[in-house]
């Protein structure tokens, strides 16, 4: 069984206020990012919420997602990543990070992740463009022990570093999977030619 773990627990300093929340096509950023997952070939989504935990939890369960509270989220990306994967089933045999401001990620990118892992059987699957790496990555649960083991300082990059042998690596056209929103100015940049959201009442 393949996992999305959505990382929705950050404090969104830069952007001043909590980005996950903000309107994006017919929803918010974050459900934007859920409904990728959920159109994809993944079986179950998590999420990891943190900062803002109830007002981001009431936006993401009616879409049916586990919920994982990461009480530690001030220590940055790599704790709600561990706190993804000490929350996945016994089933689980992998989990496709997610960034929960990556409303541009589609679901065709995710799918080609699921494909490159199955055929390729590499443990860590990353997406690049252009040569260049981005998110999401997808990783095989039998690396819990190691992301569960490394400091805050060091982040997922230390993993990839210490198992090239296990790494796949897959061009996609989308250049999405290097963009997220981290500041206003991108917010505005990302809004346009999206379709503004309905309101909760039509």
């Amino acid at each position: 069984m393949t996992w999305a773990v959505v990382l929705a627990a950050g404090e969104s300093r830069r952007m001043g206020r909590q980005k996950l929340l903000l309107p994006y096509g017919e929803g918010t950023v974050v459900e934007a990012v859920v409904r990728a997952a959920l159109g994809s070939r993944i079986d179950r989504v998590l999420a990891v919420v943190g900062a803002d935990r109830e007002a981001v939890g009431r936006v993401l369960e009616p879409l049916g997602v586990e919920l994982a509270v990461n009480e530690d989220f001030a220590a940055g990306m790599l704790s709600s990543i561990q706190t993804g994967f000490r929350s996945l089933p016994k089933e689980a045999e992998a989990a496709v990070v997610m960034l929960g401001d990556q409303p541009f990620v589609t679901s065709k990118v995710i799918d080609l992740l699921v494909e490159a892992y199955r055929r390729t059987g590499k443990t860590i699957v990353i997406p690049t463009h252009g040569g260049r790496r981005g998110h999401p990555v997808l990783i095989d649960i039998e690396h819990k022990g190691e992301i569960l083991g490394l400091a805050p300082e060091e982040g997922l990059r230390r993993l990839m570093r210490a198992r090239p042998e296990a790494t796949a690596e897959v061009e996609v056209a989308d250049p999405g999977i290097l963009r997220d929103l981290d500041k206003p100015e991108e917010y505005e940049e990302s809004q346009e030619g999206v379709k503004p959201m309905r309101r909760r009442y039509e």
